[in-house]
């Protein structure tokens, strides 16, 4: 039996994969449940935030009563238009680009006649997504003991949500329901029409000229990856570098190797007017002085987020929020109600799906545990790193040197160039580096960057370090294996042990050494 008040959902194509990826997050014929008396926790928003929050609490297994609304899609942005299908395309892109240097490593292949199956890869996509996708499923959760309501949520007092025509009761509640891509006041974009996140993991046909707005993590993520599978790119960012809030010579790197992938990279651009004309879409734009247009068959629009408060009727319930920066919230998650918290992309500056992951663990301890006096956790105690995944990746955790500054810290900074690490220099990859901020006069690691085809994977090692208080002199103790890219990490600490040796000890150290 189906619900007549359930919202169908689409996803273009609705081939085998997507129409498989809906059964799952939001099955055409589910029936929302007969509402409990009163939930322990409701929880609006099924992205990772309340995923998290709604199995981690009925996982507990203490005969709490939980709710979860979803008014699109359970998995939320992270699953369906975010870190799986893009990471997926991104891994086809990353094979063109390996071709690209394998005459450098002896392997001559004609790299004019790669031929990227561009329907093929978006197809791979969707199917890796499909078959992720059971573990957000309405079905999962159900069996989780997680009352799942699918509709728009919204609050009609203060301890009652609305879903449809069910009213749900709570003694607490999470808002979780994430942000979606912000509108560009770009006269004629809109009729012009464009692509963001939501829509260009939709595509079926690669688009031959493909402008992308917006340099920061998303833009050259995906600028990168459509250049290399075909797309002829041009990256348009309104900063005088691309990925201007990360490390300046780190975003250096990435932006000579966009520009020598053949992407045509605007800088200082402020666009102008879109024009429909025959053939394409045409954007007239200045940068650096200049005006100029171009003609594309795709925009492609990665800047900026909004949050979605809309339709949820917080003033019901003395929620503040702000239209551009989300709900408010204090250290510990909560908001201006306190029996409502908030997690994920809805109320913090992090927005990533590891951010979320933890943001979730905190509200899950802070509306539960922290009553009965078990303490409650705060959002500024988490060490958060975070990657972006272009070739090479980038990866950083901690505070950059300007903040350390700001803060009045003083900072020593130790860099270990990879043309000095024998892995990376076998590996032909050898333009990356590592660096570690340290307090001054002390081994306490206060931020890190590393620039590396696998910096994601190496700064775990580094943040493991920083949440276990494990300073750079016990970091020189541990054992890497010979050769790993890895071993930058010992080099940055064995360089800052060789700092301790003082000069009467080196002097000793030299009368031993001749003695022996």
């Amino acid at each position: 039996m189906s619900n007549p008040d359930l919202e169908r959902v689409t996803i273009r194509p609705m081939d085998e994969y997507n129409q498989k990826l809906v059964s799952y997050v939001h099955p055409p014929n589910w029936v929302n449940p007969q509402p409990a008396d009163v939930y322990d926790l409701v929880v609006i928003g099924a992205g990772t935030a309340g995923l998290v929050v709604a199995a981690g609490v009925a996982g507990l297994d203490l005969g709490l009563k939980v709710a979860l609304i979803e008014k699109h899609l359970m998995g939320g942005d992270c699953l369906n238009v975010g870190c799986v299908p893009s990471k997926t395309i991104i891994r086809s892109a990353r094979v063109v680009g390996e071709i690209w240097d394998a005459q450098d490593l002896g392997v001559n292949i004609p790299q004019h006649n790669i031929d990227v199956d561009f329907p093929k890869v978006m197809a791979r996509m969707r199917r890796v997504r499909a078959g992720i996708s059971h573990n957000d499923s309405a079905e999962r959760f159900s069996s989780l003991g997680v009352d799942v309501f699918l509709g728009s949520g919204r609050f009609a007092s203060k301890n009652t949500v609305e879903v449809g025509d069910k009213t749900l009761r709570f003694k607490k509640a999470v808002i979780a329901t994430g942000t979606r891509a912000a509108q560009l006041s770009i006269p004629g974009i809109e009729k012009a029409g464009y692509l963001t996140n939501e829509t260009v993991f939709s595509l079926i046909q690669q688009p031959e000229r493909l402008a992308v707005i917006g340099g920061g993590p998303i833009g050259c993520e995906l600028a990168q990856a459509f250049g290399r599978l075909g797309c002829e790119v041009v990256l348009f960012h309104s900063g005088s570098h691309l990925l201007n809030k990360e490390d300046a010579e780190a975003a250096e790197i990435l932006q000579k190797v966009l520009i020598s992938e053949g992407i045509r990279v605007v800088l200082n651009s402020k666009l102008e007017e879109v024009v429909t004309v025959t053939g394409g879409k045409r954007l007239y734009f200045s940068g650096n002085g200049h005006r100029d247009s171009v003609t594309v068959d795709e925009i492609l629009v990665g800047a900026g987020r909004s949050p979605n408060v809309e339709s949820l009727n917080l003033e019901a319930v003395g929620v503040e929020y702000d239209k551009r920066q989300g709900v408010k919230v204090n250290d510990y998650l909560q908001t201006t109600n306190p029996k409502i918290y908030a997690a994920g992309d809805i109320c913090m500056n992090w927005k990533f799906t590891h951010a979320a992951d933890a943001a979730a663990r905190i509200v899950i301890k802070n509306t539960l545990f922290s009553p009965f006096g078990l303490g409650r956790s705060k959002l500024s105690n988490l060490v958060m790193p975070w990657v972006t995944y272009t070739h090479p990746e980038i990866a950083h955790v901690g505070l950059y040197e300007h903040e350390a500054q700001k803060l009045g810290i003083e900072v020593t900074t130790i860099k270990i160039a990879f043309n000095s690490v024998d892995r990376a220099i076998a590996d032909g990859e050898e333009s990356g580096f590592l660096k570690i901020h340290h307090k001054k006069g002390s081994d306490e690691i206060l931020g890190a960057t590393i620039v590396a085809s696998h910096a994601g994977e190496m700064i775990s090692e580094v943040t493991t370090a920083m949440v276990n208080k494990i300073g750079l002199s016990k970091l020189s103790s541990v054992i890497h294996p010979y050769p790993t890219q890895a071993e930058a990490i010992k080099k940055a600490a064995d360089t800052y042990r060789r700092t301790l040796l003082t000069s009467n000890t080196k002097k000793l150290l030299g009368f031993i050494t001749k003695l022996s």
